[in-house]
């Protein structure tokens, strides 16, 4: 039925690796704790990306430390988010693969019977992702306990009392020198639709795949709807975008969705429309009735179109998960839940003009500062790192990001349209230069030719601004660019590091040669 790190450290290496004790501690002996008065050094409320990497960061540092977990370890992105999702587009890229009898014939290769033959089990996809997830929350979970970290089940709530948690589940009150906040985030849901999670789903359901409906439309043409227009459509699904912006893929930098939409939209089974608003969407009963999407001009919000579609996935971002963590009684206030902080992830009590709360840091998605889930890892070790008494500050723009299509997009630092702006406003001269895959040996090989890589510089002092990447394998290949960013290095010096051959990270090895005038091969 058819109806959108590697930061520098300031600190010396050895600062990160003292000796601990791994013996896990028991409740029993928090009385005898060094803490003096308290019972922990540092309680971290949420066990996520971000509370795990700072969890063990603190116990690199002999502190004593507890994790309210809110029965959640792993968070979204180990549960609902990055990895789970990674399954279902691995399972569902060999699906899209071996039905292409045009690109494997040019291997050489002949699938008995034709694309039609190429069989899946929706029910095996989805166990796929589930069993990832449950391993590697099992590995994170497995990682505290062996490292001595108290793991209190209940979700932590700040009681209006400084430096003290209240587990919401058993109401025990336990305090900490240093309290971090890292409660991650959850799904936006706008007004006007109704979630049920089987036919009209945010990225928690679709994860689900308790489906694959024949037509689904998505709303939101960011990271997350992008991998999952990748999921449906190699599947067997149609999709079609609702996007509010006027162009599809807006927070990415616009070349790059220029060759996105010829590659990952344009050749699929996928429309779009923009600059509307999915203003009432309304869910269906599969195989019966159809899901209902009103859309209003974004602009004029007179109704445009009325969709009815099998599905329906919400993919319009998330919100901080700090509704009812007790940060009114503590005199913080929030903007749309949003946690001020400043470069040391201290908390602050307002967003404007507000005052830092000592002992109480926020990381990860609940600052909004970067809403990645190693982003709130890195923030997470530099606040541990200020607590034990060295500066340090995370530089947000040596963070790579990566959207796991096929091909893969990537990119760190600011888009070239940001770019532009900052150089005019900082008085330095842009630089551009570009890599090609389909003069890479390795990618013609694989016969993914498709691809760019895209290298921003100060001309004036040649040290790389960003680099966006489209194409085979660039979530791996855009690491040496972070690690450049992070470190201050030339495309001079870039130039003349040698790339191994025959690899993708020759495209990169063009982009940075080009800087400077030279050839590569």
């Amino acid at each position: 039925m058819r109806f959108f790190i590697a930061p520098l450290l300031l600190a010396p290496a050895s600062a990160f690796s003292p000796s601990i004790t791994n013996t896990p501690r028991s409740f029993t002996t928090l009385e005898a704790s060094k803490c003096g008065n308290y019972d922990y050094d540092v309680i971290i409320v949420g066990c996520g990306v971000g509370g795990h990497g700072a969890a063990l960061h603190s116990r690199a540092q002999d502190l004593s430390t507890a994790v309210f977990s809110g029965r959640d370890v792993g968070g979204t992105c180990v549960n609902r988010g990055c990895v789970p999702s990674k399954a279902l587009l691995a399972a569902s890229g060999r699906v899209r693969e071996m039905q292409n009898e045009a690109h494997l014939s040019e291997f050489g290769i002949t699938v008995e019977g034709g694309a039609q033959s190429v069989k899946f089990d929706r029910e095996g996809v989805a166990n796929h992702a589930k069993q990832l997830a449950n391993r590697v929350k099992g590995n994170l979970e497995g990682s505290l306990v062996a490292l001595g970290v108290d793991i209190v089940e209940g979700r932590g709530v700040l009681t209006g009392k400084a430096h003290e948690v209240k587990d919401d589940a058993s109401g025990k009150v336990y305090t900490a020198k240093d309290i971090i906040l890292a409660p991650g985030s959850i799904p936006f849901v706008p007004p006007g639709v109704t979630v049920d999670e089987k036919t009209v789903y945010t990225s928690d359901g679709a994860l689900e795949l308790q489906s694959i409906p024949e037509w689904v439309a998505i709303i939101g043409s960011g990271y997350i709807g992008l991998e999952f227009s990748d999921v449906y459509t190699a599947l067997g699904s149609e999709v079609t975008f609702i996007e509010a912006l006027p162009n599809i893929m807006p927070t990415f930098d616009r070349e790059i969705a220029k060759m996105a939409e010829r590659l990952l939209i344009r050749d699929r089974p996928i429309d779009y429309r923009t600059g509307v608003f999915a203003s009432e969407v309304t869910p269906g009963i599969p195989g019966v009735k159809p899901v209902t999407i009103k859309m209003i001009d974004a602009k004029t919000k007179e109704h445009v179109e009325t969709l009815e579609v099998d599905a329906a996935m919400v993919a319009t971002g998330r919100v901080p998960n700090t509704k009812g963590m007790g940060l009114e009684e503590s005199g913080i206030e929030t903007q749309r839940g949003f946690i001020a902080v400043n470069e040391k992830m201290q908390v602050l009590t307002k967003h404007e003009g507000g005052e830092v709360v000592p002992g109480l840091w926020c990381i990860g998605d609940a600052n909004g500062k970067m809403m990645l889930a190693h982003a709130a890892s890195a923030q997470g070790i530099s606040a541990i790192e200020n607590i034990s008494g060295r500066e340090h500050v995370v530089n947000h723009d040596a963070i790579p990001a990566a959207c796991f299509t096929h091909p893969e997009i990537a990119m760190v630092g600011p888009t070239e349209e940001q770019a532009i702006e900052r150089a005019a406003k900082e008085g330095w001269t842009l630089g551009k230069s570009q890599g090609n895959f389909r003069a890479n040996s390795k990618a013609l090989a694989e016969l993914e030719g498709n691809g760019i890589a895209k290298v921003l510089y100060n001309k004036d002092n040649g040290k790389v601004v960003a680099v966006h990447i489209i194409g085979l394998h660039a979530a791996d290949l855009i690491q040496e660019c972070a690690n450049a960013v992070a470190a201050g290095t030339t495309v001079q010096e870039l130039s003349m590091m040698v790339h191994t051959h025959p690899t993708l990270c020759e495209v990169l090895d063009e982009a940075f040669k080009g800087a400077v005038g030279m050839s590569a091969h």
